[in-house]
């Protein structure tokens, strides 16, 4: 049984209509701007509506390229909730786009957006010809707030101390407030403050700064992406990004000072960035990344903790999976990338 029935080159623009902004117009055009080629398509599965779809792709050396599909594809809701029927789907979509993308393209990456839910459930499964990616490149896994819910109701959801911590920060005289674009040097500041600490990687300030510039020239209806600065007395203790898009709002960037961190500003900034997705009709609040579990001898177990606090739903991806054109290359790209990902959780876990 095939359950693709047809792919269909279309205009960027047709992926406005994606739930997520990783397979929106607006991402792709934003990836552009930074060596990417973008491409959208439209695909019909069975009789169902068709859904819209976002591949990128950039060179790899050597005259080769790869394509990638962020949080793609999307199957309509009556889709069966099925692994190997997903699987199989998948498959399907991968080899139509072999004949519709450059001969030079050695893989395609794929995020899919489908996902389990609990603590300690497993994610979906994917099977062969797929096989993991070197390195994930979206978080598979993440806590959804549901802002369906009134305020109070949110807040009783949160641990205790996390309710605490939000009051104190206010008590204490926190003021968290909507920065402007002008102001993004003074976060990307604090963001090398908090890559240093952390052993995180964080892109270029031109990078932040053309999100703003291009979300703000797009002007999709309904979009925004938003500077929080939460500041005490003049000092300036901690920011983040957010994107509101629809019903999702979803928390891109985060940077704290370790200057008067008992005075709690990160809670003080997620908390106001859910009251604003809320207040602008988005249905959740995606904190957009925690490691799988709660590993004490994980590196970013006190970003697991933090995020898990604020009492929404875990949720587990089954992160990047690749379907290879080029098998060799294929297979020096995952060695390569591979490597570079123990690097970089190396890098965490040295002493600071």
């Amino acid at each position: 049984m095939n359950y693709l029935k047809e792919i269909i080159p279309a205009e960027l623009s047709s992926c406005n209509e994606a739930e997520s902004f990783l397979q929106s117009g607006f991402w792709g055009s934003f990836k552009a701007r930074f060596g990417w080629n973008a491409r959208s398509f439209l695909v019909c599965w069975g009789e169902s509506e068709a859904k819209p779809l976002l591949v990128i792709r950039r060179s790899l050396g050597l005259g080769f390229s790869f394509a990638y599909a962020p949080w793609g594809p999307e199957f309509p809701s009556d889709f069966p909730n099925d692994d190997k029927v997903r699987n199989k789907a998948l498959e399907e979509l991968a080899q139509s786009l072999q004949r519709l993308l450059p001969n030079n393209i050695a893989f395609i990456r794929f995020d899919p957006p489908w996902y389990t839910e609990g603590t300690e459930t497993p994610p979906p499964l994917l099977f062969k010809p797929f096989t993991l990616a070197g390195a994930d490149v979206q978080p598979p896994d993440t806590v959804l707030i549901d802002l369906s819910l009134s305020e109070e109701t949110l807040l009783s959801r949160m641990k205790s101390k996390w309710r605490y911590n939000i009051g104190l920060a206010k008590k204490k005289g926190v003021v968290v407030r909507q920065g402007t674009e002008k102001e993004l040097e003074q976060f990307y500041n604090l963001l090398k403050e908090t890559a240093q600490r952390d052993g995180i990687s964080i892109h270029s300030l031109a990078y932040y700064q053309t999100l703003f510039s291009h979300c703000r020239e797009y002007s999709q209806p309904g979009q925004e992406v938003a500077l929080y600065l939460a500041e005490h007395e003049g000092d300036l203790l901690a920011g983040i990004v957010a994107l509101f898009r629809g019903k999702e709002g979803v928390y891109l960037y985060g940077a704290s000072s370790d200057h008067k961190r008992n005075l709690m500003a990160p809670y003080a900034l997620q908390w106001k960035a859910m009251q604003d997705a809320k207040a602008k009709g988005c249905k959740v609040y995606d904190l957009f990344g925690i490691p799988p579990r709660e590993d004490p001898e994980h590196p970013m177990v006190g970003l697991y903790r933090f995020k898990t606090g604020f009492g929404g739903r875990i949720i587990h991806r089954p992160g990047s999976w690749d379907y290879g054109y080029r098998p060799l290359v294929k297979r020096l790209f995952t060695v390569a990338e591979s490597i570079r990902k123990k690097l970089r959780t190396l890098k965490k876990k040295l002493p600071r």
